[in-house]
């Protein structure tokens, strides 16, 4: 039984294979969240024969527990607030502020690199398959998910490598659809199921999201 995977191409294969009832449909659109689920995502798109795009989102962490999301924001002047959280935690607006500031600097700075002045597709009424190169504790696959509903897709489908089968277990609710090649109970980090997880460069990024000439 495979327990590793040799590197993100190999593992968006396995993953596509898992994903062929999606296959030559016009309505599929698939996401990769940057940037290591866009290697992935790319081996994804060019199996199933869909398109390929990017979804940046990025997470709005609790000040102190960046870990935990008091929001999101994404493309397109998004933007997604955790209300039950921020009044749980009484995070003042001072700090939402700031970290929407900081948020948006790195979300201006990917987009002018990935999209390279192409516009964002269009997500309504379209199945969307979101894919990420694992999922430990989900929180930003959860932001991204909240993005798609914002969009209105019609159904989402979050696809992975490697999950870890608590978080499967709890965004059952969340997603349509949750495809995974391996869920482990034992999860410590997503490095732990490729020999090689060396950091995607935005160049990287850049170079599959390229319109073909």
């Amino acid at each position: 039984m495979r327990t590793r995977f040799r590197d993100r191409t190999e593992a968006g294969g396995l993953l596509a294979a898992k994903l062929t009832g999606y296959a030559n449909r016009a309505d599929v659109l698939v996401l990769g969240l940057p940037r290591g689920g866009v290697p992935v995502a790319s081996a994804v798109a060019q199996r199933l024969h869909a398109p390929l795009d990017v979804l940046i989102v990025r997470k709005l962490g609790v000040p102190g527990q960046e870990e935990l999301a008091m929001g999101a924001i994404a493309t397109g002047g998004v933007q997604i607030l955790n209300q039950r959280v921020i009044a749980s935690l009484e995070i003042p607006e001072a700090a939402i502020g700031a970290a929407v500031a900081r948020e948006q600097a790195e979300l201006a700075r990917r987009e002018q690199l990935y999209r390279q002045g192409r516009s964002m597709p269009a997500i309504r009424g379209r199945t969307v398959i979101l894919v990420d190169d694992g999922i430990a504790t989900g929180s930003t696959v959860r932001a991204a998910i909240g993005v798609l509903r914002h969009h209105r897709a019609r159904r989402i489908v979050v696809a992975t490598p490697t999950i870890s089968a608590a978080t499967c277990r709890e965004m059952r609710d969340e997603a349509d659809e949750i495809v995974a090649v391996l869920s482990p109970e034992e999860f410590y980090g997503v490095g732990q199921f490729y020999e090689d997880f060396a950091q995607t460069t935005d160049e990287e990024v850049q170079a599959l999201l390229a319109p073909a000439p």
